[in-house]
């Protein structure tokens, strides 16, 4: 994609590769937060004759996330990434061991959800055998793209799958490392959310879900115990049930504007998803209200 600088005339903004892995490698370690959200713990770690590029963690799944850069296209992204997260789940306690001394912390085992644990792999581009070998609906492998630019600027972006509707289980029984972490490793989509849901809730959720992106172009990310639609921070987190739809609102205590008082206080009760308040809704009878509370949250997590 072209990209320009406004002016009397636009000017083109030409991509700057980058000569090597490793200048990769330090703008994405340096700036994990800012980009994907997650915790750096270590680069270039050593385990069993494997050297992961960068470890990270991601606080809000309590998973472990490995990222491997790339700047040629010769390599599997289905291997590779199967290998790696098979060394995780086999060396937990090594993995463990690495976040408590690289960050001072206590993590116990039983702390982490490794049935979150995901690969990524950041490259300059992908091949269309590599985009096409991610679309399953449950790889937990992703492919990100990164460009560097001559006004000294840099994008990422997620290559998405295209309509996934296989599982990688139907190609994974012949594979070990596959087959051994597809037992344990679980990517959770909105059709396994929306599952038990009536007909009526399926499409309350789709009418909510279309009328929010139309507020703004957001990403939906489905989590084990919601799906989380994401700005820079999550915005609005959904619960779909049988018969209802939980939302929770990352706002704290005290910052919304709320005449009609649906959202409620949980603040001091424990409960999923973001933020200080929760709505129940079982139609659509308060979709515009409500849509005026979560563009609250938008504007507070936008920032």
């Amino acid at each position: 994609m072209a990209l320009y600088k406004i002016g009397n005339k636009l000017e083109h903004i030409r991509e700057k590769p980058f000569a090597l892995e490793k200048e990769i490698q330090e703008v994405t370690a340096n700036n994990l937060k800012t980009i994907f959200g997650l915790e750096f713990v270590k680069s270039e770690f050593a385990l069993n004759n494997f050297r992961i590029d960068t470890l990270a963690f991601d606080k809000e799944a309590n998973s472990f996330v490995v990222i491997e850069y790339k700047r040629d296209k010769n390599f599997s992204v289905i291997d590779q990434g199967y290998a790696y997260l098979s060394l995780m789940l086999n060396n937990k306690a090594d993995f463990i061991l690495e976040f408590n001394e690289n960050l001072n912390k206590t993590l116990k085992r039983t702390d982490v959800d490794w049935s979150q644990s995901r690969v990524l792999f950041v490259s300059p581009a992908f091949t269309n055998y590599q985009r096409e070998a991610i679309n399953f609906k449950d790889l937990p492998i992703e492919l990100w793209e990164v460009k560097r630019y001559d006004n000294e600027t840099v994008s990422f972006d997620q290559i998405q799958k295209l309509g996934a509707q296989e599982s990688i289980k139907t190609i994974s029984k012949t594979d070990k490392n596959a087959n051994a972490v597809a037992r344990e490793i679980k990517v959770y989509t909105e059709e396994g959310h929306l599952a038990n849901a009536t007909e009526e809730i399926k499409e309350l959720y789709k009418k909510l879900k279309l009328a929010i992106l139309n507020l703004e172009n957001l990403e939906v990310k489905p989590k084990k115990v919601y799906i989380a639609l994401v700005s820079r921070r999550n915005v609005v987190d959904i619960l779909p049930q049988r018969k209802a739809l939980k939302i929770w609102l990352n706002m704290s205590k005290g910052e919304l504007d709320d005449p009609k008082g649906i959202a409620k206080d949980v603040s001091t009760t424990g409960h999923w998803g973001n933020g200080d308040y929760e709505i129940k809704i079982q139609n659509d009878d308060n979709l515009e209200y409500i849509l005026s509370l979560i563009k609250q949250s938008l504007k507070r997590n936008k920032k």
